[in-house]
């Protein structure tokens, strides 16, 4: 349930609410807004709400049907803005990411990263650990290339984000990663998503093969009952009957997001369509739609990539669409 406190009610009364309902076994989540604060009740305990009513400082009380609490925008209306050391995603804000699908040598992710550090992108991807579906696929250089993505990230004052695969993994990416990445396969490892809900990084949630968007808020749910706040959407495309295209990037989901919740949504084009010259339109229509920021695979040399090298563009193809991506932004009153 939802407790929403009267206007400017002072700090105490705020407090005393929330020893109240921890007192009666549910955890209590606070948002500040500019006018009130409101303060999440999330449990399993049964209470009377005319209890809670009742207490100083409250204006109403509201049960929340859906089975999403904190990602709600009815826990908080205002949209939530992602700032990762000045990089933001929402609230007007769209965040670029772009960098190879995968660590290969530190020679080509030097060479992208400098092209892309260039062009003003502050956010370098890079996979270390790579989910394949064939096991004898290339399947990442590991701790090495989280090291490499670090060190050449701070060489060009970049920002890293790279994919965890496992609840073990998370102490390692915390030292070298800014965002933890969770890809599509991961969307439901609950015991993944809980520690995650434990630290206090910006956590890329993407959204799985076939899940549907309550699935995909569910899964935020996760990590925002945890404690982490900090959590961005990603829509890379679910799986349908078309297989022209390596997935069917769901634009739509985009405003649906954007309506139900308060937390951002970025946008993977290049696992959605899998094909190089199907980037660009879809990155264009993501912005166009409304989205808080795109995720793009670059590479020096995608004729040669170990991995998705079909999806990826080249640095000058890039540099040409995000010149493309800024002129749209300002038409729907957003910015790079």
């Amino acid at each position: 349930m939802l407790i929403v406190m009267k206007p400017q009610t002072a700090e105490e009364k705020i407090q005393g609410v929330i020893n109240y309902i921890k007192e009666r076994g549910f955890d209590a989540h606070v948002s500040r807004g500019a006018d009130h604060t409101v303060i999440g009740a999330v449990g399993r305990k049964v209470i009377d709400k005319r209890d809670i009513e009742l207490l100083d400082g409250v204006s109403e009380v509201i049960r929340i049907s859906s089975p999403y609490k904190l990602v709600s925008r009815v826990f908080q209306p205002e949209d939530t803005i992602i700032d990762v050391k000045g990089v933001k995603f929402g609230g007007g804000h769209i965040g670029m990411i772009a960098g190879p699908c995968s660590v290969e040598t530190y020679e080509q992710v030097d060479a992208t990263a400098k092209k892309l550090a260039s062009y003003g992108v502050k956010v370098l991807r890079g996979g270390a650990f790579k989910p394949r579906t064939s096991p004898y696929a290339f399947q990442g250089l590991g701790e090495e290339g989280l090291k490499i993505l670090r060190e050449v990230a701070d060489k060009y004052n970049m920002l890293v984000t790279s994919e965890v695969m496992e609840v073990n993994q998370i102490p390692m990416f915390l030292k070298y990663v800014d965002i933890l990445q969770v890809g599509a396969r991961n969307m439901q490892n609950f015991n993944l998503l809980k520690s995650l809900g434990e630290i206090r990084k910006p956590v890329l949630l993407k959204r799985g093969l076939s899940a549907t968007i309550e699935e995909l808020l569910m899964s935020a749910e996760y990590i925002m009952s945890g404690g982490n706040r900090e959590v961005i959407l990603c829509e890379r495309g679910i799986r349908t009957f078309e297989p022209i295209t390596r997935n069917t990037l769901d634009i739509s989901a985009i405003p649906v997001v954007q309506k139900i919740s308060h937390l951002p949504i970025v946008v993977d084009p290049s696992h959605a369509t899998g094909l190089r010259d199907k980037v660009a339109p879809m990155s264009k229509a993501a912005v166009v739609a409304g989205a808080d920021g795109l995720i793009i695979e670059v590479h020096n040399s995608p004729e040669t990539a170990l991995c998705d090298g079909a999806q990826s563009l080249c640095p000058e193809e890039f540099a040409e669409l995000f010149d493309e991506l800024k002129a749209l932004a300002s038409i729907v009153k957003k910015e790079f």
